[in-house]
């Protein structure tokens, strides 16, 4: 592949399309980077080489135009001399110059376009590359990153995981019947010194109960103070009565 043409698919290249098609992204941006930078040495080189050529060739074409103005010149003398011979054989080697710097002059417009043509392009190369390069690490690191993530997606979606938390779930079922059964042998069983059918926490609850109302009726009796009356006896059955005076 000539320099140009590489050039050219470069620089029309969209190298996210590249990488969006790449199994290794981090590689193939080397390798793009590198052509660039390989590609972008030889047209320079070329560029030089170009620019010699032209600058040799308009050296020529000013000779040229030098010994067209000097034939021109012989021609007129030889008029002037009555030497028409001469004077034709003058203006046919002017002729014949004349021609030959048409045909340089022509040369040196297509070598200008060339030029500039080239140095176009290197500028976009040299856009292209300067761009590769500052997305570079962003790019290796979103390479790692999908990386990272496809391998903990496939160890999550992974059927050794999936019978692994089978037989976890396995083992709680074990143990909750396990469980079962011992909190079985306590049904309608009670304590020793509870009355029968009543548990430990039946019992406790209770006693919980029972400090709360003594508690309570301790700070009733507290708040109300000097307004509570001696409690009176209640009157027994076979009590004498008195009588009303």
């Amino acid at each position: 592949m000539g320099i140009f043409s590489r050039l050219t698919d470069i620089v029309n290249s969209n190298i996210n399309s590249i990488l969006d098609r790449a199994q290794d992204p981090e590689k193939i941006i080397r390798l793009i980077i590198q052509e660039m930078e390989d590609t972008l040495v030889e047209v320079r080189s070329g560029a030089v080489r170009t620019i010699a050529e032209k600058k040799e060739l308009e050296r020529r074409l000013e000779t040229l135009r030098q010994e067209r103005q000097d034939w021109e010149r012989r021609a007129e003398f030889a008029i002037t001399k009555g030497r028409e011979d001469l004077a034709k054989g003058a203006l046919l080697a002017k002729a014949r110059v004349v021609q030959t710097i048409e045909t340089l002059e022509r040369q040196l417009a297509q070598m200008s376009d060339a030029l500039e043509k080239q140095n176009q392009d290197i500028g976009k190369l040299q856009a292209k590359l300067a761009d590769a390069k500052a997305r570079e690490k962003v790019i290796v690191a979103r390479q790692k990153s999908a990386s990272g993530r496809l391998k903990i997606r496939a160890k999550l979606y992974d059927e050794r995981i999936t019978d692994a938390f089978a037989r976890f779930e396995q083992v709680e079922r074990s143990l909750d019947e396990l469980e079962g059964k011992v909190e079985a042998y306590d049904l309608g069983r009670g304590g020793e010194g509870r009355p029968a059918g009543k548990s430990l926490g039946e019992e406790l609850a209770g006693l919980e109960a029972e400090a709360g109302v003594e508690e309570e009726l301790a700070a009733l009796k507290k708040r109300l103070g000097n307004s509570i009356r001696p409690a009176t006896p209640a009157p027994s059955q076979g009590a004498p009565k008195q009588d009303a005076r």
